[in-house]
Protein backbone atom coordinates (compact mmCIF):
# COMPACT_ATOMS: atom_id res chain seq x y z
CA UNK A 1 0.00 0.00 0.00
CA UNK A 2 1.17 3.59 -0.69
CA UNK A 3 2.01 5.41 2.46
CA UNK A 4 0.44 8.21 1.59
CA UNK A 5 -2.87 7.02 1.71
CA UNK A 6 -4.87 5.16 4.83
CA UNK A 7 -6.95 2.18 4.35
CA UNK A 8 -9.69 3.90 3.29
CA UNK A 9 -8.20 5.45 0.07
CA UNK A 10 -8.17 8.89 1.96
CA UNK A 11 -4.52 11.04 0.78
CA UNK A 12 -2.51 11.57 3.93
CA UNK A 13 -1.16 15.14 3.52
CA UNK A 14 -4.24 16.60 1.98
CA UNK A 15 -6.70 19.07 3.19
CA UNK A 16 -10.66 18.00 4.21
CA UNK A 17 -13.03 19.22 5.44
CA UNK A 18 -14.74 16.08 7.99
CA UNK A 19 -18.42 17.13 7.90
CA UNK A 20 -17.78 16.28 4.03
CA UNK A 21 -16.77 13.02 4.44
CA UNK A 22 -19.34 10.84 5.43
CA UNK A 23 -22.65 11.40 3.65
CA UNK A 24 -26.37 10.99 5.28
CA UNK A 25 -28.42 7.89 3.86
CA UNK A 26 -32.07 7.48 4.39
CA UNK A 27 -32.74 5.51 6.95
CA UNK A 28 -29.67 4.08 7.61
CA UNK A 29 -25.87 4.86 9.86
CA UNK A 30 -23.07 5.19 7.22
CA UNK A 31 -19.54 5.14 8.79
CA UNK A 32 -16.59 6.21 7.25
CA UNK A 33 -12.78 5.34 9.16
CA UNK A 34 -10.39 7.82 8.64
CA UNK A 35 -7.39 5.94 10.62
CA UNK A 36 -7.54 2.84 11.80
CA UNK A 37 -4.69 1.93 13.45
CA UNK A 38 -3.21 -0.59 16.67
CA UNK A 39 -3.01 2.35 18.97
CA UNK A 40 -6.45 3.63 18.04
CA UNK A 41 -8.95 4.50 15.07
CA UNK A 42 -10.74 7.93 14.46
CA UNK A 43 -14.35 7.40 12.74
CA UNK A 44 -16.90 9.15 10.56
CA UNK A 45 -20.85 8.41 11.51
CA UNK A 46 -23.53 9.87 9.76
CA UNK A 47 -26.52 8.54 11.57
CA UNK A 48 -30.67 9.85 9.44
CA UNK A 49 -33.35 10.94 11.72
CA UNK A 50 -34.42 7.96 14.47
CA UNK A 51 -31.18 5.78 13.73
CA UNK A 52 -28.62 4.92 16.53
CA UNK A 53 -26.04 2.56 17.80
CA UNK A 54 -27.77 0.13 20.50
CA UNK A 55 -26.57 0.06 23.72
CA UNK A 56 -22.98 -1.83 24.72
CA UNK A 57 -19.84 -1.38 25.81
CA UNK A 58 -15.65 -0.91 24.71
CA UNK A 59 -12.88 -1.54 26.44
CA UNK A 60 -11.39 2.13 25.77
CA UNK A 61 -12.73 5.36 26.30
CA UNK A 62 -14.52 7.04 23.16
CA UNK A 63 -14.19 10.90 22.30
CA UNK A 64 -17.44 12.02 19.87
CA UNK A 65 -17.27 15.26 18.55
CA UNK A 66 -20.84 16.17 17.00
CA UNK A 67 -20.09 17.87 13.27
CA UNK A 68 -23.60 18.70 12.27
CA UNK A 69 -26.79 18.15 14.07
CA UNK A 70 -28.28 16.92 17.38
CA UNK A 71 -27.96 13.61 19.07
CA UNK A 72 -29.36 12.01 22.55
CA UNK A 73 -26.26 9.50 23.99
CA UNK A 74 -26.85 7.85 27.22
CA UNK A 75 -23.87 6.74 29.25
CA UNK A 76 -24.58 4.50 32.15
CA UNK A 77 -27.94 5.39 32.29
CA UNK A 78 -27.54 9.18 32.30
CA UNK A 79 -28.87 10.90 28.90
CA UNK A 80 -27.16 13.73 27.10
CA UNK A 81 -27.73 16.28 24.34
CA UNK A 82 -25.64 17.39 22.62
CA UNK A 83 -25.12 19.71 19.37
CA UNK A 84 -23.08 20.61 16.50
CA UNK A 85 -19.93 21.66 18.15
CA UNK A 86 -20.15 19.56 21.23
CA UNK A 87 -18.24 16.67 22.40
CA UNK A 88 -18.34 14.21 25.31
CA UNK A 89 -16.19 11.21 26.16
CA UNK A 90 -18.08 7.96 26.65
CA UNK A 91 -15.56 6.15 29.30
CA UNK A 92 -14.43 2.32 28.74
CA UNK A 93 -16.75 -0.32 30.32
CA UNK A 94 -19.66 1.77 30.74
CA UNK A 95 -22.94 1.18 29.10
CA UNK A 96 -23.63 3.59 26.30
CA UNK A 97 -25.91 4.40 23.18
CA UNK A 98 -27.00 7.05 20.64
CA UNK A 99 -29.55 8.37 18.84
CA UNK A 100 -30.17 10.87 16.08
CA UNK A 101 -32.98 13.58 17.54
CA UNK A 102 -32.40 14.83 14.00
CA UNK A 103 -29.88 13.77 11.08
CA UNK A 104 -26.41 13.79 12.44
CA UNK A 105 -22.08 13.48 12.10
CA UNK A 106 -19.97 12.76 14.56
CA UNK A 107 -16.46 11.79 14.61
CA UNK A 108 -15.49 8.67 17.03
CA UNK A 109 -11.95 8.91 18.46
CA UNK A 110 -10.60 5.80 20.16
CA UNK A 111 -7.48 5.22 21.62
CA UNK A 112 -6.85 1.72 22.79
CA UNK A 113 -3.95 2.01 25.56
Amino acid sequence: MNDDKVSNGFNKSQIARLIDLVNYQKGAVVSRTIIDKEHGTITLFAFDKGQGLSEHTTPYDALVYLLDGDAEIMISRKLFCLRKGEMIIMPANQPHALRALKKFKMMLIMIRL
